[in-house]
């Protein structure tokens, strides 16, 4: 079977994040969410339905049409929810108790099959670290059923029985505590000395806590990502560096993101009231229904040493934040500046700064990335005109 993956609304209410990649692409957890798919369903072929502009990097595929079933990319994958669409039979959809469009089988499928369990949607860019501690156990225990743990070296101290390192992750004299949540050590991944974990935690393939780290769940370190400093239920896509002091707390980054040194974010407003935050899709602050949220960071962002982002600030993709006092609380895609004053950040410049980022990884720029970059730098245009945003 080939399960295309469709982006829905969610791919407006999740921007910055879902501009430079489809929903299904998104982290949380340890695993993204196709891949929570894929691990269930290890004979099967995916695909992407998002925004044309994205085809370069995430391709439809369209095979017969008895033999491909569509999913809603913002589901998040259990294995009731999985046998439930494998289940439908041709012509049927699956909803959820709500009515709520969730699979079908076929594209014209009109025969409603409900599905009762409670289903968990990924929504908004906060949903990620609010569901972020039950997505860890769930993909903890789909990546280590059946399996031993790697062995750790007897300088740490270990409590609790939910530690898994895959071959060749290493911790020295660090303290891991799983009481609170399960802690995932991937392939190549390292600890440094004096490191404090509190779980839980997935450290993916390729990255690294700094020396002293002190970190607390549910927090996700994406592939080939470096942190240090002081980190509460946080998720970085991947590729990202917070490698200095300084506290981030509540938030998301994406993907080739850089904090510079003591950069901190508030979580939580002087007088303790809802957080608010910018939604692409209503072009306004919208309530979260939450009295912890930080910061989220769309891709190829970056910070300079010392900046400070406000309670529930949103940085959108490919921006250069920098100076002293708090930035404001939306910082529109391509934007380079700080509380001083923001300008364009022109795209040849920040095209130049992707491929040296990309070097230092022994990547090239490709033209799709390029290509990508450029319509999203064209489709952001109108947020930085100077236009009033509502508050």
């Amino acid at each position: 079977m080939h399960y295309i993956f469709h982006d829905g609304d969610e791919r407006d209410t999740l921007k910055p994040l879902t501009w430079t990649r489809p929903v299904a692409d998104l982290r949380l957890g340890i695993l993204t969410l196709r891949e929570k798919w894929l691990l269930r369903l290890p004979k099967s072929s995916f695909s992407y339905r998002s925004a044309p502009y994205l085809g370069g990097l995430f391709n439809l595929v369209q095979p017969p049409a008895e033999q491909r079933c569509h999913l809603r990319a913002a589901a998040l994958a259990g294995q009731e929810l999985v046998d439930a669409v494998q289940a439908l039979r041709p012509g049927q959809k699956l909803v959820d108790a709500q009515g709520e469009w969730l699979a079908s089988l076929g594209d014209d499928a009109n025969e409603a099959v409900v599905f009762r369990a409670k289903v968990h949607m990924v929504r908004r860019p906060f949903d990620l670290f609010s569901l972020n501690a039950e997505a860890i156990e769930a993909d903890f225990d789909l990546l280590t059923r059946g399996r031993s743990s790697a062995p750790l070296s007897s300088t740490n101290t270990l409590i609790g029985d939910r530690i898994f390192a895959e071959p060749g992750a290493l911790v020295e004299a660090s303290v891991l505590n799983s009481r609170s949540g399960a802690i995932y050590l991937g392939a190549g991944s390292e600890i440094m000395e004096g490191s404090l974990v509190r779980g839980a935690l997935a450290l993916c393939e390729g990255s690294q806590l700094k020396m002293g780290s002190k970190i607390y769940g549910a927090t996700t370190v994406g592939p080939g990502s470096r942190v240090g400093g002081e980190v509460n239920n946080c998720l970085f896509w991947g590729n990202s560096n917070k490698g200095h002091d300084g506290f981030l707390g509540n938030a998301v980054l994406g993907e080739w993101c850089n904090l510079g040194a003591d950069t901190n974010n508030s979580n939580l407003k002087n007088d303790y009231s809802e957080v608010k935050l910018w939604s692409y899709s209503s072009g306004r602050f919208e309530p979260t229904g939450l009295q912890f949220c930080g910061l989220v960071m769309g891709d190829h962002s970056k910070a300079g040493i010392n900046t400070m982002f406000n309670t529930g600030t949103v940085v959108g993709v490919a921006c250069n934040v920098f100076g002293a006092g708090f930035a404001r609380n939306f910082i529109a895609d391509f934007s380079w500046g700080g509380p001083q004053g923001m300008t364009e950040y022109r795209i040849d410049k920040v095209l130049a700064t992707t491929e040296r980022v990309l070097a230092r990884r022994g990547l090239s720029l490709e033209q799709t990335t390029t290509d990508i970059l450029s319509e999203i730098f064209a489709q952001t245009a109108s947020l930085r005109t100077g236009t009033t945003i509502a508050q």
